[in-house]
């Protein structure tokens, strides 16, 4: 199995995208941290999990640095290293830009985009220490979103915080670079986690959807989750500062795409 012997931490763990992640790196081997700031979520989600592999939950505000210090110092606890992060914990508010509040401005700004800084850098700091007493060099993935280039404009916060992982994914690469560790991260797309099925039910939603991708279908968390296992392998142990967008086509698309009448 690919990850035999390592550990990862997937945050926002508990559901949706973070979910299927945690069970692919199980499915592939590896030892596996669940941190949500749901804890009845995350709980549950431990359970279920367990069915694939070893694997614990952890309660953890990614926006808040003890939060993520306890949850570094609980992998090292548990299972005496970190080999994979997935930075995959985000929100959403959805506000016109006039009318945005500052508070939620720095909500969302808060998880998406400094959680992904407080993580990084504590597993990194982890990771460097590693390599320099001679152990493997290990793997970040974070979250981005094709949000990430287009612009929403009753999602500003997110659409910026997206962005700005992007940009912090570059930045991480480059330091991280001189130790081996590759960090990349994964843009998605229209992908029916829970949110979204609420909206795909809805025909006239489905087809404006549909019309924007050229695949002609909304993705599965499943396959984030195959190109999370893929990054954090080494069958990519040549990139490193990437985003991967896994959008249906959507990015190269400048038209809408027909959509089959469902009546």
């Amino acid at each position: 199995m690919a990850f035999e012997g390592q550990v990862a931490i997937v945050t926002g763990g508990a559901k949706g995208i973070g979910y299927a992640i945690a069970q692919r790196f199980l499915q592939d081997g590896a030892r596996v941290i669940v941190a949500d700031i749901d804890e009845k979520a995350g709980t549950a989600a431990e359970k279920s999990l367990s069915e694939w592999g070893e694997v614990r939950s952890a309660v953890c505000n990614v926006a808040d640095r003890l939060h993520v210090h306890n949850l570094v110092a609980m992998a090292l606890g548990e299972f005496g290293d970190i080999d994979i992060l997935v930075n995959n914990a985000g929100i959403v508010h959805k506000a016109d830009f006039l009318d945005l509040e500052e508070s939620a401005f720095d909500r969302v700004m808060g998880v998406n985009l400094k959680g992904s800084f407080l993580c990084g850098q504590a597993v990194a700091r982890h990771m460097v220490e590693k390599v320099k007493a001679g152990g493997e060099p290990g793997s970040i993935i974070n979250m981005s979103s094709v949000n990430a280039v287009f612009a929403l404009a009753d999602q500003v916060p997110y659409s910026v915080s997206k962005g700005g992982v992007s940009q912090l994914t570059k930045v991480m690469a480059l330091s991280l670079a001189p130790y081996g560790i590759r960090v990349n991260a994964i843009g998605p797309g229209s992908i029916m986690t829970d949110l979204l099925k609420a909206v795909a039910s809805d025909k006239a939603a489905s087809k404006k959807i549909l019309s924007r991708t050229p695949l002609g279908r909304i993705g599965e968390p499943e396959e984030i989750a195959g190109i999370a296992a893929f990054l954090a392998s080494k069958d990519a142990s040549y990139v490193t500062g990437q985003t991967i967008y896994a959008d249906g086509g959507r990015l190269g698309l400048n038209y809408t795409m027909p959509v089959p009448n469902e009546d």
